[in-house]
């Protein structure tokens, strides 16, 4: 790791997260306990750039990784969903807590 901050773009959970050394993040749940290490390689990061070098995956850079440890796990904000059809006497209402891994980033490893 230098001292330009690296930053990368990785994938997890269908979704694509810009992070940097030190942050903290709610991605979608991932397998593990509080405290243990998970490693981002190979399909997970898209880029790294370290102050004026950038890497770009295509889609995927095979050597990068990304490590972050697992914070904790929790449920979401509950969100509401209504169906309705208006003179037709039909109403449903649902409710759903979606899943999530706080992480933390500890290190970048471009390739």
């Amino acid at each position: 790791m230098s001292e330009l901050n690296p930053t990368a773009v990785i994938a997890t959970g269908g979704k694509q997260y810009r992070v940097k050394v030190g942050q903290k993040l709610q991605v979608e749940k991932l397998v593990g306990e509080p405290g243990n290490k998970i490693v981002f390689s190979k399909e997970a990061v898209l880029l790294v750039s370290e102050g004026e070098k950038i890497q770009v995956g295509a889609p995927f850079l095979d050597k990068a990784t990304v490590e972050a440890k697992i914070v904790q796990h929790g449920r979401g904000d509950k969100v509401t969903i209504i169906k309705m059809r208006r003179r037709k006497t039909y109403r449903r209402k649902q409710g759903h807590r979606q899943s999530f891994t706080e992480i933390e980033i500890t290190n970048i490893q471009a390739a």
